[in-house]
């Protein structure tokens, strides 16, 4: 077991949990993040660190592995504990002070703690396509690691999601050609990407199509793919066949920890206080009245969670602690 008694523990090291982890520092809280992954940064550094992100303030785009590595940057400066590739499992209280987490490597102690989990775990949705399995890492893939490795190559991406318009723009200075479909007409996507898809006239856009058949040997060569409304078929051939139809999360444990939840989020109010006393949650891990599952409001709201949180623990001290400019916030 660890012995140290921390002020707070964040669950999650990606965006939200990182700038928690900041923002605990400024107000002096000895703090933990505990996160099930190999490395900080979440979603930005395991499902797209090669994708640009456009909508993070003073950023007008910036690759999403070069915004984890600032918010690491950040999030250090206070010399946190990181414990990583630990999964918390219960979350039990021990007396009126202190949180019990029992993660499958240890147990922590802890006055309060931030969940900023985001959609809990997570992995690709797969198109049922016989024959699509065995193609996966030879040509088929539902991430990008390394966007150079698809450098030269004709490619075909499936989806009608950011992740989907977004590769469909920011492949286009490297790809051979490019050509994207979706099963249906409407995009989930940002609109001003869209847009800028359809302008480029670098990636032909193929809507009511889903793929048929895959064809090759020791790797992908076509896709015959078909239109759902008429069966009219086509076959492409194709060296990359990139597939982003969604994620299925599932917060695991945190179900069963006795928070309120709704539509799979914690229920909080605008403290981001959850059903439990001490407890806070922020982030897309939430449920609350206006909410929008995006990494600039996750900022907002694990700030006001940790300022809460050490009011918590010591009522004599303000949840706002005042702006970063003031003299008290310079460095010696």
């Amino acid at each position: 077991m660890n012995n140290d008694v921390y002020d707070v523990a964040i669950l999650g090291g990606g965006p939200t949990g990182l700038f928690g982890v900041f923002y605990a520092g400024m107000r002096h809280m000895k703090t933990v993040v505990i996160d099930s992954l190999p490395e900080l940064g979440g979603q930005l550094m395991a499902l797209y660190p090669e994708k640009y992100v456009y909508d993070v303030g003073g950023f007008p785009k910036i690759l999403a592995k070069d915004l984890a590595a600032g918010l690491v940057e950040q999030a250090m400066r206070f010399d946190p504990t990181v414990a990583l590739q630990e999964t918390v499992h219960g979350l039990d209280r021990v007396d009126d002070e202190l949180w019990k987490l029992t993660t499958d490597e240890n147990e922590y102690l802890t006055r309060t703690v931030v969940i900023s989990a985001g959609i809990g775990a997570f992995e690709p949705r797969r198109l049922k396509v016989e024959g699509l399995e065995r193609f996966e890492g030879n040509g088929v893939q539902y991430l990008v690691r390394d966007k150079s490795a698809l450098a030269g190559q004709r490619i075909m991406i499936v989806g009608g999601g950011d992740s989907a318009l977004d590769w469909a723009l920011n492949l286009q200075e490297i790809a051979k050609s490019l050509m994207l479909i979706h099963r249906r007409e409407g995009f989930r996507a940002h609109e001003a990407t869209i847009k800028a898809v359809q302008e480029s006239g670098k990636c032909p856009i193929l809507t009511h199509y889903e793929i048929r058949s895959v064809t090759g040997n020791s790797r992908i060569e076509s896709v015959t793919i078909f239109d759902n409304r008429t069966d009219e078929e086509q076959t492409h051939e194709i060296d990359a066949l990139l597939i982003n139809v969604g994620f299925k999360a599932d917060l695991g444990p945190i179900k069963s920890w006795g928070l309120e939840m709704e539509k799979n989020g914690i229920v909080v109010n605008d403290k981001m206080e959850t059903a439990l006393p001490g407890v806070y949650a922020a982030g897309d891990v939430t449920q609350h009245a206006g909410k929008l599952d995006l990494i600039a409001t996750g900022f907002g709201e694990v700030a006001v969670a940790v300022n809460f949180a050490k009011h918590y623990i010591d009522p004599t001290a303000r949840a706002f602690p005042g702006h970063s400019t003031d003299e008290k916030w310079k460095e010696n």
